[in-house]
């Protein structure tokens, strides 16, 4: 093929990858608009009973468990040696 025909074709592609792109922003645009509509929604009930205010829902005391605890074995410490060098007394 010679470089024109390649030219143009790659020039179509193109073309069609960019309207494709548009197209798929408007649907994520689209689809966008409706999870905002939808959570507004969410934000702003109708009005509610005034026992549902007053009364609201109790949530179960949560347990603590007991964790057992791994027995510490104490190490008695190493003391250093306390040993004096010894002192040479060679005299020179």
């Amino acid at each position: 093929m010679s470089q024109k025909k390649l030219v143009k074709q790659l020039l179509k592609k193109l073309d069609k990858l960019e309207s494709d792109r548009e197209k798929l922003i408007d649907k994520l645009a689209k689809a966008l608009d409706k999870l905002e509509k939808k959570v507004a929604d969410k934000k702003t009930p109708a009005k509610k009973s005034a026992a549902a205010k007053k009364a609201p829902a109790k949530k179960a005391p949560v347990k603590k468990v007991a964790t057992k605890k791994a027995p510490t074995k104490k190490v008695p410490a190493k003391r250093a040696a306390a040993k004096k060098p010894a002192v040479n007394s060679e005299a020179s």
